[in-house]
């Protein structure tokens, strides 16, 4: 299985309680080198103020420790 295959198998079990709070996340693009993934959160996510906490203590943490490839999540 590919790096963005387990990321996105990783995404799949967040994407529940984001979707309960009615947002969305997807992978816009991912740097193996540089262990850069880009993301875009859409629908209530977009533009909430909770949306960095959610990035940052719920999407990046899980990804480093499901991905360890995964070193940073930025938003776009």
């Amino acid at each position: 299985m590919d790096t963005i295959d387990r990321i996105e198998r990783t995404l799949d079990t967040l994407r529940p309680y984001i979707a309960s709070h009615r947002g969305h996340v997807e992978v816009v693009d991912f740097d193996e080198g540089a262990g850069v993934l880009l993301v875009r959160l859409g629908g209530t996510c977009q533009g909430c103020a909770a949306s960095t906490v959610t990035l940052k203590q719920g999407i990046e943490t899980r990804l480093r420790e499901m991905v360890p490839e995964v070193k940073h999540v930025e938003a776009v």
